[in-house]
């Protein structure tokens, strides 16, 4: 019983702050004109299975396997339709940036009526405490990624897909409020580690057009391809060796 309550605590609350950063994307794109023709939710290579509606080019979506979610911006894949490479820099930042943005204002939302639960305070006061914890948050998954780049933390400070299934399910079993101050600190872990200068991720885009910039002069489609294809497999593999110590941990 447990297992299943863990199983469906991280499917929910991995999907919805994995939701609320691509809806990030999905707001900046469209403010700064740029196509988004497919918002799904579903892990991103798994087969479409239901497209619920239309609303101008996009089409919202619904895939096999329910975790998480994700914005295109290529017309049936073709990267060659793919009209964000040929925005300008200052909308593209603006876009890689949505996500994050949204995951922090997110994790402040949720922590409003997790204090007011667990408190029993009002709706000021509970936003007071909310700010208090976004900036300790903030602050402490900030040190912590400053400790590894300097090489002196480890990675088995970070947890996996297992290890974050298990924290769910304890935060679960602990009621309302434990459940979304869980929701709420993840929301904000992947919306900072998402700021990462790593390939794949917002924060390699950013740095992407950065260069960009520097050069005054644009990368090619088929450098970003080549980019982001790397740093997703090398995304891949770092999750399987966190998914590792998450065993060893577990075990021990």
């Amino acid at each position: 019983m447990n297992m299943l309550v863990s199983l469906f605590a991280f499917i929910f609350v991995v999907s919805l702050v994995v939701l609320v950063h691509e809806f990030g994307h999905f707001l900046a794109a469209r403010k700064a004109g740029v196509p988004v023709y497919e918002f799904s939710i579903g892990f991103p290579f798994s087969p479409r299975i239901a497209t619920f509606c239309r609303h101008k080019e996009t089409a919202f979506t619904l895939r096999l396997l329910p975790l998480g979610g994700f914005v295109s911006f290529s017309a049936d894949g073709d990267e060659d339709a793919c009209k964000l490479l040929g925005t300008s820099r200052l909308s593209r930042a603006s876009i890689m940036a949505g996500g994050p943005l949204f995951n922090v204002v997110f994790a402040f939302l949720v922590f409003i009526p997790a204090f007011m639960v667990k408190d029993g305070v009002f709706l000021l006061q509970a936003a007071q405490s909310s700010a208090n914890a976004l900036f300790m948050v903030v602050s402490g998954t900030l040190s912590m990624l400053g400790h590894l780049f300097a090489g002196q933390g480890s990675a088995e400070s970070l947890s996996g897909p297992l290890g974050i299934a298990m924290m769910a399910g304890q935060a679960a079993n602990g009621g309302v409020a434990d459940l979304l101050f869980f929701t709420g600190v993840l929301s904000i872990s992947l919306g900072i580690m998402n700021l990462v200068p790593f390939p794949g991720l917002d924060g390699g885009q950013l740095m992407m057009v950065l260069i960009e910039a520097v050069r005054n002069r644009p990368l090619s489609a088929k450098a970003y391809q080549v980019i982001n294809v790397a740093g997703i497999i090398l995304i891949f593999g770092l999750s399987i060796v966190i998914t590792w110590h998450d065993i060893v941990k577990i075990a021990s």
